[in-house]
């Protein structure tokens, strides 16, 4: 055996014959990370931070890199160095902003290509939306403004004024005053990608909330929380959320109001938002919910969603029911006998679609797909949000990284891989149109271009007997 090492290192070395990449190749080759097996299966340079179809492409941020793989084949494009990568625009016009830790200004790429489409050298923080990018930068601690542009830009849409930024707010997508998604075990909380910019954003400043139009740039109020406040800006209102200890409890009362005129437009007294965590009652969390809605818990215990525009019920659950996940369409409820997951409509609690599941199943919802993670048998499933309707069916245990009209990337470790829909299951439905069928910003701000005649939730737009848009 000694001998017959040394002759193939002899031949190795000399180049006539070199079996070691071959047996490398086959030590080194993954096992199938689903069944069915994946359309392509690649194993990239390290674990994943984040995932996003981006178009064509599929972009996979890194510790200190991102690269971009075709979404038909995974075939990498492109690598690049970067500590942050975040992507904005549509599925037609996507762009990839790629920055630096604590150095100033970020770089825009195209997707497919890698080529920088714009440069900025000046920026701290970066916003990326389905339909604007923001980014801010400071002249002086005191002195900073905020601009807007459109994804694939190359002038500002408009800017503001903002009197300092947070000390938090640097990198991609700090943290804003909105709402908090419930988390779902083995699904990505950005599986959905990018999302339509709100009428209102509330950027934090030494303990100050400014809230800006996303329409105009201009700064609509400027406001500081009372003591057993806290604030958040959802659907097109500021709401003022009240935590005060009383006989052992918290107890809670919600006041929003219309940021132009600061009038109170409703109000609702012993909801749980779920911002306080104790006794004491400090607010330290945004309220559950997900764009215009909110989660809370209502004075009789049960869970409900709220309209953040109107203060609206959309859907109180029945006593022992849990909520999964919510969007502005649908919500999924998890029976209180935890054997059946529901898709009921928001807005009348109508149920669309029933389906078994476990107990420990998770769920997530995005404009193409409702997503449950299933474990013994590990499973994950994605249907039509609307029909219940499969599209996938993987048996794995891998986890659901990103979600896109034709199918999704899983991903276990370094593996990562591409499913269409229809693998599994069922032939699927067409995929929605750009904009995943989610309402524009509404008609209390959005950005030119945007039909915003329908309200936040696209209420007035409602049409068709049997409740579809």
């Amino acid at each position: 055996m000694a001998l017959a090492l040394v002759a193939v290192v002899v031949l190795a070395a000399t180049g006539v014959w070199n079996p070691f990449p071959g047996v490398w190749e086959w030590v080194d080759r993954s096992e199938p990370i689903s069944e069915p097996d994946v359309v392509w299966q690649q194993r990239v340079g390290g674990t994943p931070k984040s995932v996003t179809i981006a178009g064509d492409t599929v972009i996979v941020e890194q510790r200190t890199r991102v690269e971009a793989r075709s979404l038909a084949t995974g075939t990498q494009l492109w690598e690049r160095k970067a500590d942050w990568a975040a992507v904005s625009g549509g599925d037609r016009d996507p762009v990839v902003a790629v920055g630096k830790l604590l150095v100033k200004g970020y770089e825009l790429l195209d997707p497919t290509t890698g080529v920088v489409r714009r440069r900025d050298d000046d920026a701290v923080a970066v916003w990326t939306y389905r339909n604007l990018l923001l980014d801010a930068r400071c002249f002086e601690p005191t002195d900073c403004t905020l601009s807007a542009w459109d994804p694939r830009g190359t002038a500002p849409l408009w800017t503001a004024a903002l009197p300092g930024v947070s000390t938090g707010l640097f990198a991609d997508n700090p943290h804003l005053l909105g709402t908090r998604r419930l988390a779902a075990p083995r699904i990505d909380a950005d599986a959905a990608g990018p999302e339509p910019v709100p009428p209102l954003l509330g950027f934090p400043v030494d303990g100050r909330v400014h809230v800006v139009d996303t329409a105009t740039g201009r700064v609509v109020q400027n406001v500081e929380p009372g003591r057993d406040e806290r604030l958040a800006v959802i659907g097109g209102r500021m709401l003022r959320i009240t935590a005060v200890s009383r006989d052992g409890t918290c107890q809670f009362a919600i006041s929003a109001r219309d940021p132009a005129t600061g009038q109170e437009v409703w109000r609702r007294a012993g909801f749980n938002l779920r911002t306080a965590d104790n006794a004491g009652c400090p607010q330290r969390e945004d309220p559950q919910g997900a764009r215009n809605v909110l989660i809370g818990v209502g004075p009789d215990g049960r869970e409900a969603v709220l309209d953040g525009y109107d203060g609206r019920l959309l859907l109180v659950d029945a006593e022992g029911e849990k909520l999964l996940a919510v969007d502005d369409r649908y919500a999924l409820v998890r029976s209180a006998d935890k054997s059946t997951i529901v898709g009921r409509e928001l807005g009348g609690g109508r149920v669309r679609w029933t389906r078994p599941a476990g107990g420990k199943a998770g769920a997530a919802l995005t404009p193409y797909a409702a997503v449950i993670a299933e474990d013994k048998p590990n499973r994950l499933i994605a249907l039509d949000p609307r029909t219940g309707r499969e599209l996938v069916v993987l048996r794995t245990s891998a986890n659901a990284l990103a979600v896109g009209p034709h199918g999704m990337i899983i991903g276990e470790g370094r593996e990562i891989g591409y499913v269409r829909w229809g693998a599994g299951a069922a032939v699927p439905p067409a995929p929605p149109e750009d904009g995943g069928g989610l309402p524009g910003p509404g008609a209390t701000g959005g950005v030119p271009g945007v039909e915003d005649s329908c309200g936040p939730k696209r209420e007035l737009c409602y049409q068709g007997d049997d409740g579809d848009e």
